[in-house]
């Protein structure tokens, strides 16, 4: 049994029923029979499948995302935009997917040659609780675009999400089997990896679960996409907007109350605007207003878990006793819920291993370098390589940039973002492999070359 606990009150919410062995085998089963008749479905009935789910999506708009408010803690109109993304994302796949799988000819020696993007059957997806509609929708969207059906294996914190996006599918009348909730525990994942009707994997979350759902997957042979978080380093050099810059970081650390695997985490700042930078920055997020996610006015809710809140502290002490500074906040808020102020760290020992690490959490570690190459290579310190952004207005400095950092993202001033149209994922520790724009889309495809004389 899955309970959701409502990490802004600590009250119990829902409650669920955890799949029998049985029931887990009768969905993956079915996932398999409905493969055998989606895959040969025309690329018109795909597209008007995920526009009848974006449709019940966009009309239940409010519904889903006070469930996942309620659930993990995100203010409700970051919920709502969330929920509008994932209406844009299969909108998205929808309209330029045909286009994505058409075939290509062309001319070879002694003939000609076409390259064909074919299904390869059910793919199973661990997916976390952070953004628990638009991860799936990242997955679920290109899943079905491609003729293949998706099988979800969510967090146990958004159980309720999870439940909802099913309901979502099956009120848009799409064939049985297109896709399913596999409310499992965590243990129950290698076994699916390992069944043959599965043909691949996909997983957002910690590296410890990535590397085992990857090891549990090269175990069966069979293609993982991996997104494991990061680090990001967030970069202002001399020529940056600083008023921009400033407010950008801000958003970068309170977003999602923190727990953003793509916002900046270490802002590295150049010396000659060091102290320019960190009074704005300063000033923006001891102004950040923590409460009641229902309530618009307030600029972050609570984290995730009591648990995760303690997970953050745990490394703030750390970092103090490595020699950090907490310069305000950082701190658990009194009263019921996980609630905890938002907080910058400087002095952080850059040779400690704690610097290296990801705070998920309202918290931000700040470095004062003295040029770019000292920047780029702090940047590159880290285990990590998923995003990164850069405030410069040099060209020069823009180009090093995108071609030094180790990442599988960089945005040129402005704060790191998903599109549906562009490709997402990391290097590194960060994972491999790529979601979204076609990219996303041929990472569970077999890419076929056929070759005919004449």
């Amino acid at each position: 049994m899955f309970t959701s606990i409502n990490p802004a009150t600590g009250m119990a919410g829902e409650s669920y029923p955890a799949l029998t062995l049985a029931d887990t085998e009768l969905r993956i089963a079915r996932a398999s029979s409905g493969f055998a008749a989606w895959r040969g479905s025309d690329l018109a009935t795909r597209s008007g499948a995920l526009e009848r789910i974006a449709r019940q999506f966009e009309e239940n708009t409010v519904e889903l995302a006070e469930i996942a408010t309620r659930e993990m803690g995100k203010t409700r109109k970051s919920a709502i935009a969330e929920v509008q993304k994932c209406v844009a994302g299969f909108r998205y796949y929808a309209e330029h997917g045909p286009a994505m799988l058409a075939a290509r000819h062309i001319a070879v020696p002694g003939g000609r040659a076409s390259m064909h993007w074919l299904p390869i059957g059910p793919v199973l997806a661990v997916m976390p609780w952070n953004f628990p509609y638009w991860q799936v929708v990242r997955f679920m969207a290109p899943t079905i675009m491609a003729g293949n059906v998706g099988l979800l294996k969510h967090a146990s914190l958004t159980q309720g999400v999870a439940d909802a996006i099913e309901r979502m599918v099956i009120a848009a009348g799409v064939p049985a089997g297109l896709f399913q909730n596999l409310a499992i525990p965590s243990s129950a994942v290698a076994p699916i990896i390992a069944d043959s009707r599965i043909a691949a994997v996909t997983l957002t979350g910690s590296e410890e679960a990535g590397a085992k759902v990857a090891a549990a997957a090269g175990q069966a042979l069979k293609k993982v996409v991996l997104e494991l978080g990061g680090s990001d380093p967030f970069i202002v050099l001399p020529s940056a907007d600083l008023d921009k810059a400033a407010a950008a970081a801000v958003t970068a650390r309170i977003q999602n109350s923190g727990q953003s695997c793509i916002c900046g985490k270490r802002m590295i700042i150049h010396a000659d605007i060091y102290d320019a930078f960190m009074e704005r920055f300063s000033a923006g997020m001891r102004a950040v207003k923590a409460g009641d996610p229902m309530d618009d006015a307030n600029d972050m809710g609570p984290l995730s878990s009591i648990e995760q809140r303690e997970t953050v502290l745990d490394q703030i002490d750390r970092l103090k006793a490595a020699g950090a500074t907490m310069m305000f906040g950082g701190a658990a808020l009194p009263g019921a819920g996980a609630y905890m102020s938002a907080g910058i760290m400087t002095g952080v020992p850059i040779d400690d291993p704690i610097a290296h690490e990801e705070i998920f959490g309202p918290v931000a570690m700040v470095f004062k370098v003295a040029d770019i190459d000292a920047a780029i290579a702090l940047a590159n310190d880290v285990p990590f390589g998923l995003g990164s952004s850069v405030w410069t207005q040099d060209a020069a400095e823009q180009d090093r940039l995108v071609q030094e950092i180790e990442a599988g993202m960089t945005a040129i001033n402005q704060v790191l973002a998903s599109n549906p149209s562009v490709p997402f994922g990391g290097i590194k520790r960060s994972g491999h492999g790529r979601e979204l724009g076609s990219y996303g889309l041929h990472e569970f495809m077999n890419l076929k070359t056929v070759t005919m004389s004449g």
